[in-house]
């Protein structure tokens, strides 16, 4: 989806010896560990939005949480841009702005706000790890590209683990909180998708940034009929998960990876995230205090098993 850093790519210098004549060529250096770092922190930081989720819902609707995050993501990446003097984006690229905004903005966080009042984290950890494969179909499709059957085989196991554990998980058949996750895997990866094309003409992080600016008048809305409507309790929790999904998981994290992924390159930056449902899965049992049922970390080290088969897959084609 995306292209690979040459950050990546082992380089050679040629140096010249005292009397004139070249030596061999000696490795460049390696990738400072500073990117490795930094995109694990980008991990860290992601894991930890479910649990903040539901931190966040003890003191605001689900509506004024959603609202209010995107209000203070917004604020955060516009004194970012502004501070960087970035340039507004060609009018071309707007439409795709809006489709990033729709998918990562605004869908993904409202659908598993609204699951999390149901859901355990660790079940929706476990739902959402399949997210790098939808994310994978919705780029074939987008962009005309064609991953090896290896790939579509690995991802077809992902998805019937996910199936089958969410249906043992639910008594055999889907809850609405289930249906919010699925909902939340289609617009994520299309705002994924939209976001990694758009990322071939400008960095990463200007189209997050970008498409949180977007958004900053219908959140600023939505904030203000959500608390009119909605309760708000604050406690500590609450004001410590709103700050975190907002600060950490939107701005913090999404820069640090983005950071990360262009000093070590897409592909090693990509296979740091395979371990965040393990993580989501710790942060629940120990922040939370959820017992997370056995079949949780079997199904996630599934999931993550297949998703590597699908990076070995496109590997080995390239």
């Amino acid at each position: 989806m995306r292209a690979e850093s040459s950050a990546t790519t082992p380089q050679t210098i040629a140096v010249a010896a005292s009397d004139g004549r070249p030596r061999p060529p000696v490795p460049a250096s390696a990738p400072a560990p500073r990117g490795t770092l930094l995109a694990l922190l980008g991990v860290v930081t992601f894991s930890l939005t479910f649990p903040s989720t539901v931190w966040g819902l003890e003191s605001f609707g689900p509506w004024s949480l959603v609202a209010l995050r995107s209000v203070l993501a917004a604020v955060l990446s516009g004194g970012f841009l502004l501070a960087a003097r970035v340039r507004t984006p060609a009018r071309e690229h707007w439409a795709g702005l809006a489709v990033v905004a729709g998918g990562v903005v605004v869908g993904f966080p409202l659908l598993t706000t609204l699951a999390l009042r149901t859901s355990t984290t660790s079940h929706a950890a476990v739902v959402v790890g399949l997210l790098p494969l939808t994310t994978a179909v919705f780029s074939s499709l987008r962009t005309g590209t064609r991953p090896p059957r290896a790939f579509w085989a690995a991802a077809v196991a992902g998805a019937a683990v996910v199936i089958a554990f969410t249906a043992a998980q639910s008594g055999g058949a889907l809850s609405a909180g289930d249906l919010f996750l699925f909902g939340a895997l289609l617009v994520c990866a299309a705002g994924y998708t939209e976001g990694g094309r758009l990322a071939k003409v400008m960095p990463g992080w200007q189209v997050t940034g970008w498409a949180l600016v977007l958004t900053l008048p219908l959140s600023l809305a939505g904030a203000a009929v959500a608390l009119a409507y909605e309760p708000v309790r604050l406690g500590v929790h609450g004001v410590v998960g709103l700050v975190w999904v907002a600060a950490g998981s939107t701005f913090l994290g999404l820069y640090v990876w983005y950071r990360g992924m262009a000093e070590i390159g897409i592909a090693r930056a990509s296979q740091l995230q395979l371990a965040q449902p393990l993580l989501t899965l710790f942060w629940s049992f120990f922040l939370l205090g959820e017992e997370v049922a056995a079949a949780a970390p079997v199904a996630a080290v599934a999931v993550l098993v297949c998703i590597a088969l699908t990076q070995r897959a496109t590997r080995t084609r390239s």
